[in-house]
């Protein structure tokens, strides 16, 4: 019988994740494993890893990684390309390492345009360590550190990454995805490999946001979850394409 659909490579054969239930994680691992062997660069990929669930990855693929200190893997990935240019240099970063300890480091990487692709997988709330409130919380979204809910007048209001690198000049391209249908997958996997192929070309910085869910901290089922992420985290953070420079060239 013909294979029509095989494991790729991009992912240890043997592995199994460990990651919770409709959190997403392995869907995106997946995608780049494919991307990556698609584009025949599987040999030249590394990767720099935030702290937190992101941190699991070293787990489960199958090329060079990096566990960056938390909050810096831009500024890894940005050592790393430039001694190492035929690399493929990408970051996975959830909310709490990209946009809160990490904020300085992902603006400074994407204010110089640094020629890498940052994969930014936004749950909304800090994962592995408690479900502590994130820079990306919902108002009203309830967090251990936020038992009543997220206040904005109190804890501010969740930050839209996109949008604010959206304000600088260099970044090529930023997108926002997510994984929650096969539709939605399948654009995901486009927008990582378009967002790798940039790197490729030496066009510069890409981001690809990805808006998933957390049932373990968001205290959902699975199936919930996802209605949550329809009916709140869209309205909040709006799937789409939020700049492509490429599209001008």
């Amino acid at each position: 019988m013909e294979k029509v659909y095989k494991r790729t490579i991009g992912i240890k054969p043997d592995a199994v994740s460990g990651f919770c239930p409709g959190c997403m994680h392995g869907t995106v691992h997946k995608l780049i494993g494919e991307v990556v062997e698609e584009l025949g660069m599987l040999d030249k990929l590394v990767r720099c890893e935030g702290i937190g669930c992101c941190g699991l990855g070293q787990l489960y693929v199958s090329h060079d990684l990096n566990i960056s200190a938390h909050g810096r893997a831009c500024a890894v990935a940005t050592g790393l390309k430039r001694s190492n240019p035929d690399s493929l240099v990408y970051t996975y970063q959830g909310d709490g390492d990209l946009a809160s300890i990490g904020l300085a480091e992902t603006m400074s990487a994407a204010n110089r345009g640094e020629n890498i692709t940052v994969i930014f997988v936004n749950n909304g709330i800090y994962g592995m360590t408690g479900g502590q409130l994130a820079p990306t919380t919902l108002i009203g979204m309830k967090a251990t550190t936020a038992p009543q809910g997220r206040q904005a007048e109190e804890h501010g209001y969740p930050i839209h990454m996109c949008e604010v690198l959206n304000q600088l000049t260099a970044p090529v391209y930023l997108e926002r995805t997510s994984c929650n249908t096969p539709a939605n997958v399948r654009k995901t996997k486009a927008a990582i490999k378009k967002a790798f192929q940039n790197q490729i070309d030496g066009k510069g910085f890409s981001m690809v946001e990805i808006v998933t869910s957390c049932p373990t901290n968001w205290g959902m089922s699975e199936l919930k979850a996802l209605d949550f992420l329809e009916e709140k985290m869209f309205a909040e953070f709006p799937l789409g394409v939020v700049r492509d420079k490429t599209k001008e060239e």
